[in-house]
This record gives structure tokens, sequence and C-alpha cells, in this order.
């Protein structure tokens, strides 16, 4: 940590994620703007992935999940997972997008057979017990290593959802694969809502806030987990479905 103010369970915080990685994506991405362009709406996009991320990183709830409470760190998963990758990927312009899809490699780890599985792959190694606990006794480097690879593995998720390179899915195929997403995905978040003791030792033996016990903060942070990725994935599978009835002329 760079700087960290660690009496209060509150505390704003600056360490490697705020101070080096988030201004490094925004000055990269100012440069290909520079380069190729990019509509305000996309721009915007971006933005607000950038901004996620420093509340993810900065605000009160990075100190809270690192040190009380597990709800706090699995909400900050799910916006280096999921809402920021997602900001990110809409704020690549077609020019942008384009380059990418020119790396055989990128080809590769966007097709759909490979980038769900991996992302969803990522989200249950890190969710086990062990691993999970290893990475908050180690925010030297191993929390790190957990929120790039959620970023990372975001990032490849969202990229046949919402770009049409390096190739275009078909409606139907989007709204399958967001469906797919949507259930294989669920069973996390409830999991650890009906577990019937806590999983993690960590949070077991960490200071407690707010009156709530290991499991009940467990038991919120399942219920919020499965909760947002219903709401999130389900109205994206709607959003394809319907454009997929829409094309069939069945609406």
């Amino acid at each position: 940590m760079l700087l960290a103010h660690t009496h209060s369970p509150y505390a704003w915080q600056a360490d490697v994620d705020t101070t080096v990685v988030v201004p490094v994506l925004s000055l990269l991405y100012l440069f290909a703007v520079g380069r190729l362009g990019a509509p305000r709406r996309r721009i915007a996009c971006y933005a607000g992935s950038m901004a996620l991320l420093a509340v993810a990183f900065w605000s009160p709830m990075h100190h809270l999940g690192l040190h009380y409470l597990l709800t706090a760190h699995l909400l900050q998963n799910v916006i280096l997972a999921e809402w920021a990758p997602l900001l990110a990927v809409l704020g690549m312009s077609r020019a942008m997008a384009g380059r990418f899809a020119r790396l055989q490699w990128w080809r590769l780890a966007t097709h759909p057979a490979f980038a769900l599985p991996v992302w969803l792959g990522n989200y249950f190694f890190w969710h086990v017990p062990p691993v999970y606990d290893a990475a908050l006794r180690h925010p030297a480097w191993l929390i790190h290593l957990e929120h790039g690879c959620y970023f990372a593995t975001g990032i490849l998720f969202w990229w046949p959802l919402v770009q049409d390179v390096p190739r275009r899915l078909a409606s139907g195929a989007r709204a399958a694969y967001a469906f797919a997403s949507f259930v294989l995905a669920a069973p996390l978040g409830l999991l650890l809502a009906l577990l019937p003791k806590a999983a993690y030792d960590f949070y077991v033996h960490a200071p407690r806030l707010w009156g709530l016990s290991p499991l009940t903060d467990q038991q919120i942070a399942g219920v919020t987990m499965a909760g947002e990725q219903a709401i999130v994935l389900f109205v994206v599978f709607l959003y394809w479905f319907r454009r997929f009835l829409a094309e069939e002329g069945a609406i």
C-alpha cells in the first residue's frame, strides 16, 4: 500500500491500483483516442469504467473488503469482473476494436467458446476458500493478481456481446451467450448464501462491523452477488433476445 489510514474501517486509501493502473489505462486510452478517434459516448463509457475502478480501489469499500467484510470484497469483485470491463469494452471505438481484431491471439481469446469458460473459471477459482484467504493474507501482490485477472477476463467475456470484430455474432447467439453466463455464474452467489457455515477463515477472524456475524456477512454477500448477476446478465439477455425476435419478425 502506498497510503492507508488503517485506524478507521472506513479509510480512503491509495495503492498501486489507483496510483498506477488506473492512470496508465486512462493515458493509453487517451493516446488511442488521439490516434484513432472515438465518439463522445464511447469516451464517456471508458471514463465511467475508470471511475468505477477508482471507486473500487480508493473508496472505503477497498479497506472494508481487505480487512472486515466479505460483502464489501464481493462487491469490489463484481465491479472489477463485470461493471468496469463492460464499460471499458463499450468505450472501444470501431477503429480501436479493429486494431485488436488484427491480433491472432485476441481473435482466439475473445471467441465465445474461450471467453465464457475463462471468465467463469476465473470467478470460481478465486472464490475457492484457500485461494480467497491466501489473496487476502498477501495484499502486497496476490490480491493485485486477483484484481487483474478479474478485469482482464471481464474484458474477454464482454467483448463478443458488445463488439462486432473480430466476429459479429448474430443476436440469437448473443442472447444464448448471455443466458448461459447468467445460468452458469448464478450458483456461486447462491452457494455462498446457502452454506450453513462461513467459508472463509480470514473473515471468521476479522474484526466485526455493524453487528454482522461472519455467516450473516457471507449470506448478504452471496445474495447481493447473485442478485446483481441476475439483473445485469438477464437484462443483457433480454436485450439481445428481443433483437433476435425483431430480426425474425416475431415482434
